[in-house]
């Protein structure tokens, strides 16, 4: 059986508008279109569950309008909800701003969704053969980032962590996420947090410099857009896995579905390098749809990979 993705970092909306380009500092633009939907870890776990890997969300959420919208995004997608909503909150946003050549800004406003309580957290079973996902705004410093770093090291030696790091991965105290990190199965972070993280280093020397900081065993994987993905372990040369080329219209999410179609493919006994291909794959399609989460179930993943030489993922 398939294990479960347990999701324990935060869910936000996302206020996503399209635009032509940024304006100059201190200027003003209109917006071509406003869409206000749910992001963040919202979209690794649609990407999971439409691969057909049970998801439970057992991370915090608020009341309010973010909140209902949240859960019933949530539950839309089969996403088992943990827990109740956190009284006297409501869950945050983030403001998305998509230029005209795919490009995204993020402006983040943190809720409810950071507040998980501690005994919400130990709560929580994971099972051998689970896989814990994190996102790297859970250990942003304070109270809630330590309690997570000590239930993550406290898991059975069986489950699966799964971390990305995520465009605040700066702002994380250093001790801590070398900490989690050494606990972590598979790391995932864009060229840019891989190259912040090791001194400017490209894909494939960060790959490898990252690699050496995870559990024995695991892996780190440096997703390069439309370059692929840079696969590294312990002990071997980096390998990239090469991407599919398309028209994208919308880059919002893309890593987001790379990583849940990477681990419902792991979750499903496929090698490391199939599952960054299939997830590869997936993140092409989710680029060539406006939106956070538009990554593909199975069957629209295989008539997209049909059309562009990736039969049989």
């Amino acid at each position: 059986m398939t294990g479960r993705m347990i999701h324990v970092s935060p869910v936000i909306i996302d206020l996503v508008m399209t635009l032509d380009r940024l304006p100059e500092p201190g200027g003003d633009t209109l917006a071509d279109s406003y869409r206000a939907l749910p992001g963040g870890g919202f979209n690794v776990m649609a990407a999971a569950a439409r691969s057909g890997m049970p998801v439970v969300y057992g991370g915090a959420h608020g009341t309010g309008p973010n909140g209902d919208l949240t859960r019933a995004a949530l539950r839309a997608e089969g996403v088992e909800i943990a827990h109740d909503p956190l009284p006297d909150s409501d869950t945050g946003f983030c403001v998305a701003l998509v230029e005209a050549d795919a490009e995204r800004t993020f402006i983040t406003s943190l809720g409810a969704e950071s507040e998980l309580p501690p005994e919400a957290l130990r709560s929580l079973e994971p099972a051998p053969g689970d896989t814990v996902y994190i996102v790297g705004y859970a250990l942003l410093p304070g109270p809630r980032a330590k309690d997570l770093a000590a239930w993550v090291m406290a898991l059975h030696p069986q489950v699966r962590v799964a971390l990305d790091p995520a465009p605040v991965v700066e702002a994380i105290e250093p001790a801590l996420l070398a900490k989690v990190m050494e606990r972590v199965d598979v790391f995932s972070p864009n060229a840019a947090e891989a190259a912040a993280l090791t001194g400017g280093s490209g894909p494939e020397r960060a790959a490898a410099s990252l690699a050496a900081r995870v559990r024995q065993g695991g892996a780190a994987l440096v997703r390069d857009g439309a370059g692929g993905c840079v696969i590294a372990t312990a002990g071997r040369a980096p390998v990239r896995v090469p991407g599919t080329v398309v028209s994208a219209v919308d880059t919002n999410g893309a890593g987001d579905t790379h990583v849940g179609a990477l681990l419902a493919a792991l979750s499903e006994g496929l090698d490391l390098s199939a599952a960054v291909r299939r997830a590869n794959m997936s993140a092409a399609r989710a680029v060539t749809l406006r939106g956070p989460a538009t990554s593909p179930t199975r069957a629209e993943l295989a008539a997209f990979a049909a059309e562009h030489g990736g039969a049989g993922l």
